[in-house]
């Protein structure tokens, strides 16, 4: 199996944080210029927050749920990749992780029904520990 392969589902991650943080600057500033926020306000984000719609703040706090938990993710694929560990099993985790990532991403910049998110938020940790245990296996024999 090319080892390499372990790259597509990580550049998909990096795609959807691309993505999302092209959408969080088009929503912001968009609000922002409806709203007559002046720009200097964002100095503070915990202060802007508060003056811009909540589906505006969904998506920055998507941005940074996908700039947290993904970057165990980034590590594992480099990880599995350098141990020359990237098998089927690890492929079909990684693109997992990543459908439930887009999953969770969608749910939170539209609806963001809590229960929903988490749900995916949980399920995507199923395939990043079977991940690790991998990696951990393939790092001791």
């Amino acid at each position: 199996m090319t080892q390499t392969l372990i790259f597509r589902p990580l550049l998909a991650m990096i795609l959807l944080t691309f993505i999302v943080a092209l959408y969080m600057l088009f929503t912001r500033f968009k609000a922002m210029k409806k709203l007559k926020i002046h720009p200097q306000k964002g100095q503070d984000t915990a202060y802007l927050k508060t003056l811009l719609p909540d589906e505006v703040s969904r998506i920055s706090n998507n941005y940074n749920h996908l700039l947290e938990q993904p970057i165990l993710f980034y590590t594992l694929c480099f990880t599995l990749y350098i141990l020359n560990a990237v098998d089927l099993a690890i492929l079909i985790c990684s693109w997992a992780y990543v459908v439930l990532r887009i999953l969770h991403t969608l749910t939170q910049v539209t609806k963001d029904i809590v229960l929903v998110r988490f749900f995916f938020f949980l399920m995507s940790w199923l395939p990043l520990g079977f991940m690790v245990a991998l990696s951990i296996k393939h790092t001791l024999t």
